[in-house]
Formats: structure tokens, sequence, C-alpha cells
């Protein structure tokens, strides 16, 4: 099967959720998720980190234990209640362990875990973050699969003697993909679906035939997967030569991108950016408004920009603070467990739309310019999936602020009416100032020094928006630009990879970590 190609709304922008890390807090929920549809009501569940990755040292603080836990009692991210997760799993009657072992897992997010469902079921998994709350679900009861939530799935396991029925089956209800695995003498079948009403034939059909040992997943992401699935490009290189003799603006290609990828039209893919765009303006505006909550580091600051500026102290640059209020306003919003956007990562949350909205509330764009805007951001987060990763873990914050940071500056080049090509320079400025960004927490929040990191993003962002509007020449390529800091990302050490490296063990920082647990 080929992989898919990918989607703004599945691996860019989104998902709309709560909690400190997509990578962690959306992940896991979505891991837990495929978990809770296998066994059903779950009784009990062992999940195991890998001593040397990353979710060792960052599963609690980051939010990876609530994620899961909301994600296993079926809870959704954007509920209130997510936070009070621990007690919700102890009057639901379900048990999660979590532990740390060295079992030489090679992706530093992965997750292997053991589930026991309230009527018996058993089924083992492993699966993988791989940045921006997607997630590859690998294993399967010992079986190779790759499930990760755009297609309805059927997971039917039998005797291998049992495999001309399992054939059988599979030719009678037409599936989009079929994926066969033998282990131990048995054999799994994973059909994929597009369809709803097809996956749910073909469980009817199944267990009909004979096939009881069936495990039904239910699609998660917004934009789902189809066997005749296609873009009309995948690469900024690819998207210039074919805008060549067309001359649209970014945001109409990213349109046309999402629409062929997902099977609709171009006005749905503007619908959905701009009810999107709602989400972001709701988040600033409730950052701005003032938020509290016990267990984060800094209290709220977003008011001091608008205090600083009419008291005449602050240096004379509206954007520029105004872009400071707007992405302090919606960090301090993650950090109060509201709801936000991931966009590409809610670590990275506040530098793409602070500095879209921050700006264009500023010069008085419509909402409609400001959704082109978004859309314009997240082809260019395309480009730089498609090329490396928004997993931090993988290769620092320049996967996460950095890649907000080109997003924005071709969301501000779209916004002031620039073409598609300098919407490309811009984002290739942007990112060639940012490579090599550490990803360096102080205690296991997404606080410090993130907060400073996504105002440097945008900024950084309106500085190469105006370098390509002006004409400078970028030099390297975007695609270029982005394999280098996924080459740059594989060579910087573990420590400085989402872990405890850098500012995370100051003394400061070791004492505030102090601080919290009292709390």
């Amino acid at each position: 099967m080929q992989k898919m190609p990918i989607s703004i709304f599945n691996d860019v922008i989104g998902p709309v959720m709560r909690g400190p890390s997509s990578s962690h807090t959306a992940a896991s929920f979505r891991i837990a998720f495929a978990v809770r549809a296998s066994v059903g009501d779950v009784s009990r569940v062992v999940c195991d980190f890998d001593t040397n990755g990353s979710l060792a040292a960052t599963h609690k603080g980051q939010g990876t234990d609530m994620g899961f836990t909301c994600g296993l009692i079926g809870i959704d991210l954007t509920d209130e209640k997510v936070k009070d997760y621990e007690d919700l799993a102890k009057n639901t009657g379900i048990d999660v362990t979590f532990r740390i072992l060295d079992y030489g897992a090679i992706h530093p997010n992965t997750y292997r875990i053991d589930a026991i469902g309230k009527s018996g079921t058993h089924h083992t998994w492993e699966g993988i973050s791989t940045g921006g709350g997607m997630i590859e679900m690998q294993k399967f009861d010992g079986f190779s699969i790759s499930l990760s939530g755009d297609f309805y799935e059927l997971l039917i396991t039998a005797q291998a003697d049992k495999a001309d029925k399992l054939r059988e089956t599979s030719a009678s209800v037409h599936p989009d993909f079929v994926l066969e695995s033998e282990n131990n003498g048995k054999i799994l079948f994973e059909m994929k679906f597009s369809n709803k009403n097809d996956a749910d034939s073909a469980v009817k059909i199944a267990n009909k035939n004979g096939l009881t040992d069936v495990a039904y997943i239910p699609a998660f992401l917004p934009t789902l997967s189809r066997a005749s699935c296609s873009v009309p490009f995948e690469t900024a290189s690819e998207m210039l030569a074919y805008n060549e003799s067309k001359n649209l603006p970014l945001w109409e290609l990213a349109a046309e991108y999402e629409a062929q990828r997902g099977g609709t039209s171009k006005e749905k893919v503007l619908q959905n950016a701009t009810a999107l765009l709602a989400v972001m303006e709701h988040a600033l505006d409730e950052g701005l408004a003032g938020t509290e909550y016990k267990d984060r580091i800094l209290g709220r600051q977003s008011d001091r920009i608008e205090k600083a500026e009419r008291s005449g102290t602050l240096i004379p640059c509206s954007i520029v603070n105004g872009i400071i209020k707007s992405i302090t306003a919606i960090m301090e919003t993650k950090s109060a467990m509201g709801v936000i956007i991931a966009a590409p990562t809610a670590g990275s949350c506040g530098c793409l739309p602070g500095t879209l909205i921050g700006a264009a509330r500023i010069m008085g764009k419509s909402r409609e310019e400001t959704a082109k805007a978004l859309l314009a951001a997240g082809l260019i987060g395309i480009f730089f999936a498609k090329g490396a990763t928004f997993a931090a873990e993988v290769g620092g914050c320049q996967m996460e602020c950095g890649a907000g940071s080109g997003m924005a500056a071709a969301g501000l080049v779209q916004l002031m009416g620039g073409t598609a090509v300098q919407c490309a320079d811009a984002a290739s400025i942007a990112l060639q100032n940012i490579t090599g960004l550490v990803c360096d927490t102080v205690a296991d929040r997404v606080e410090v020094p993130c907060l400073g990191k996504n105002i440097m993003a945008g900024t950084n962002a309106i500085a190469a928006a105006n370098m390509a509007l002006a004409g400078y020449d970028k030099v390297i390529p975007l695609d270029e630009t982005i394999a280098a800091m996924l080459d740059i990302g594989h060579k910087l050490p573990a420590e400085l990879r989402c872990t405890f490296g850098g500012l995370g063990k100051t003394p400061t920082a070791l004492k505030i970590a102090e601080e919290l647990k009292s709390r």
C-alpha cells in the first residue's frame, strides 16, 4: 500500500485540543482511542515507554498520561474535564499503569501497550507519535500493521488455515486496501475502508463467515483517505513548476491541493480553514481576557504589552508588539488547559495564529483574507511535513517553532497580496534563520523557553516576509532548506530534543521543577 499524501487539516493545522503538547497529549489520546476501540470498555492497561526515548522523561509533565487516559475513558480533548483524568479513571474503574523499561525502541516516541477490556478482550499494541498529534500504530498482537486514523479499519485475526476464508471475506466487502501479515501460525488481515457504511457491513459479513476475532477501529482524522487519493504536487519545487502557467496565489494552490487530497471542493476547504481560524481567535481572546491555572510556571503576562505601550516604555513597533501580545495570549490559553489548535504543534501553537491574527487585526485585514493566509501557511507546512517532521523529539524545536515561523512568514506574504514564489522564499528565509533550534523545556512544562521561542519565531516571520516582499534573494530553495533542517535535527544530541538538556538542567530549572512537584 502506498503512503497517503499529507493533509493540511490532518497533519499541519490541527488537532483542536487541550493540553501542553500535540506530540504527547494529542498523540497519546489517539493511540489510546485505537486501543479502546479494540477492547471495548477498558479494565486494565499497561503502557511502556523506553528508557532511552523522550517519553520516559516527559510523559507526566507534557500531558502524555493525561491524553492517554482520556482516550481510554472516551473523553475528548476539548472537554473541560480532561485535567481531572486521574479521578475520572478511578471512577470508571480503569487501571492505567505507565512503566519505564529498556526494550530497545527505535523511535523516541514509542508506546508499547497491553490492554484488557471489561469483557475480557485482550490485545497488545505498539505505536509511535510522529509529530503534531499524528500517530502510526505499527503492531497489533504481534502482527505488523500501519494504522494512522485516516481509514475505518478492520483487524481480522484467524488461524493460518483460514486464509482462504479471509480472502473470500475481503473480496466480498471491497476494502480500499488490504494488508496481510503472518505471525506464529496465525494470519491478520488489515482492511481499510474510506466509507463507514462499507466498514460496518464488513464487520457483519466477517462474523457471518465465522471470523469472530475482529477489531473495528473507526477513523479519527478530519480528512479521510481513499484508494484513489492523489495530490497535484508534494514539494515546493513541484508546486512552483505546477503554478508557472497558472499564476495562482498560494492560498488557492493550498485549497486546490487539499480539495484533491480530501475529495472535496476548494470552497469547502476555505470554509474549514475559516472554522479553524475562529477557534484560534477564541484562544487568543481568552488569553487576553486572563487565564489562571495552578500547574504552570508563568502567570498572566499578555496584558503587559498593551500597558507598557500606553505608558510609552516600549520601542515603537505596533505590528511587532501586537504579535508579541497575541502569541503570548494563545500560549497562556494553552498553559491554562484552554482549547487551542496545534499549528503545526501545541508547543508552537502561538506562533502561526498569533502572528497572522495579530498582524491582520492591526492592519485591518478581513477574516477571509486571514483564513486565506492560514491556508497558504498550511501548504508550507505540507512541504515541511513531507521533507522533515514536526516532532521536536526527532529534530529539536526547529521542527516546531521553526516550522511555525516558516509557515507564518508565507502567511504574512499572502496577507500582503504577495505571490506564491514570494511566499516560498519567505518561508525559506525564515527557516534558514532558525536552523539548529533545540528543544530544552524547563521543568517538563511547555512554557519556558517555549513562549520566547514562539515570539522569536513570529518576529522572525515578519522580517522574512518583508525580505521576500522586498525582493531579497533567498539563495537556498525551500525544499533544500527543509532537507538541511532534517539533517541538522538528526545530528542534535538526544538531550536537546525534548528532554532535560540545555536550559532544562540549569539550577534554576531544577528548583522550579521541585517547586511544581510540591504544589
